[in-house]
C-alpha cells in the first residue's frame, strides 16, 4: 500500500468516517497532495536500511511514502484516534505506530533504533520537538523536516542575520542545517494562511569544551536582550556586567559584540570560560526548557 499516496479526496474521507476535524491545538494541517510526500522523501535522501521517526503522521500520507522508501518508521502520533486508525491506512511490517507526546519519547521507546527524523511537524511544537529528538535519540544521523516558512528560516539562520536566535544556535550544537524548499499553503488540508519550509538537517559532534546545559543557558541570556552588547545581556546570568567582561574576554569574545554574531562554537567558549573561572556565570539550566535540562 506503500505506494497508493493519498489525495485531497481519500484525506477528506479518511477524516470523514473517523469524524476528525484539524485542530488548531495540535498543529494539525494534513498534506494532502501526493507530489509534494515525494518530494519530501526524495529531499530526506533516505537509505534502504534507515530507520525514520515521524512526528505527527495524522492520516498517514507523509507514513505511506515513508515506509516505501526505509527499512521502518516509528510513527509517533498524539490523538489516540488517529494513531489507532494509522496501521488500517499504512498497511505495513515496517511500521510502529506509537501513540505518545513526541515531547516526552526516550530512546528506549524505539527499536530499531532511529536513524531519520522527518516529519510534518506540528507549528506550535517544531522547535522543541527538533531539539528534544535530537537529545534523546543519539542514533539520529539527520533529518528533514516541514515547518512554518518563518521558523525554517530561523532554524538555518547564520550568525550575522537579523533572524539568528535562539532556535538558531540550539539546532546548530547538534547539526548542520541548511534550508530544502519552500512549500504553498495549497498542499494542506485545511489551508494554513502561511507557507511552510523544508529544512534538512545532518548530525555533527558537538562543540569542544562545553555543557549543553551551560551552553544554552548563556544562549538565552544572549538573546532575551539581543539589542544590549553581550556584557550587558550577560550581566544577570555572571553576577554583573563586569564578571561577564571578565568571562567573554576570558572566551576571546569582545564583550561589545551581540549575541546575533556569535557562532555556537563561540557560546561554548563562554560556557567554558565560566566554567574555569571564579568569577563565571550560572552553569545551572537558564530555564525549564526540556532540552536544556536534559544531561
Amino acid at each position: 500500500m506503500a505506494d497508493a499516496l493519498l489525495g485531497p479526496a481519500e484525506i477528506r474521507e479518511l477524516a470523514a468516517r473517523l469524524g476528525v476535524a484539524p485542530t488548531k491545538r495540535l498543529g494539525q494541517n494534513f498534506v494532502h497532495d501526493p507530489n509534494t510526500v515525494r518530494r519530501i522523501v526524495a529531499a530526506a535522501g533516505l537509505r534502504p536500511d534507515d530507520v525514520v521517526v515521524e512526528v505527527g503522521p495524522g492520516l498517514g500520507s507523509l507514513t505511506l511514502g515513508l515506509v516505501g522508501a526505509a527499512a521502518h518508521v516509528h510513527a509517533v502520533e498524539i490523538d489516540p484516534k488517529l494513531a489507532a486508525e494509522l496501521p488500517a491506512t499504512v498497511a505495513s511490517p515496517r511500521l510502529t505506530v506509537h501513540t505518545a507526546d513526541a515531547m516526552r519519547v526516550r530512546a528506549g521507546d524505539f527499536d530499531p533504533a532511529p536513524t531519520m527524523l522527518v516529519a510534518n511537524l506540528p507549528y506550535n511544537v517544531a522547535v522543541p520537538v527538533v531539539l528534544h529528538l535530537l537529545a534523546e535519540l543519539p542514533t539520529l544521523r539527520g533529518g528533514l523536516v516541514m515547518v512554518q516558512k518563518e521558523v525554517a528560516d530561523r532554524l538555518t539562520a547564520a550568525p550575522g542575520s537579523k533572524i539568528y536566535g535562539v532556535p538558531s544556535v540550539k539546532l546548530a550544537w547538534y547539526a548542520d542545517a541548511r534550508p530544502a524548499g519552500r512549500v504553498p499553503p495549497a498542499v494542506f488540508w485545511p489551508v494554513p494562511n502561511v507557507d511552510s519550509g523544508l529544512v534538512a538537517f545532518t548530525r555533527r559532534p558537538a562543540p569542544p569544551s562545553g555543557n549543553r546545559a551551560a551552553v544554552f543557558a548563556v544562549v538565552d541570556a544572549a538573546f532575551a536582550q539581543r539589542r544590549k552588547t553581550l556584557r550587558a545581556a550577560l550581566a544577570g546570568w555572571a553576577g554583573g556586567p563586569d564578571r561577564a567582561e571578565r568571562v567573554l574576554v576570558a572566551a576571546g569574545i569582545d564583550p561589545r559584540a551581540r549575541g546575533e554574531s556569535l557562532s555556537v562554537g563561540e557560546f561554548a567558549a563562554i560556557a567554558a570560560a565560566a566554567g574555569s573561572s571564579p568569577y563565571g556565570g550560572k552553569l545551572s539550566p537558564s530555564g525549564s526548557r526540556r532540552e536544556e535540562v536534559n544531561p
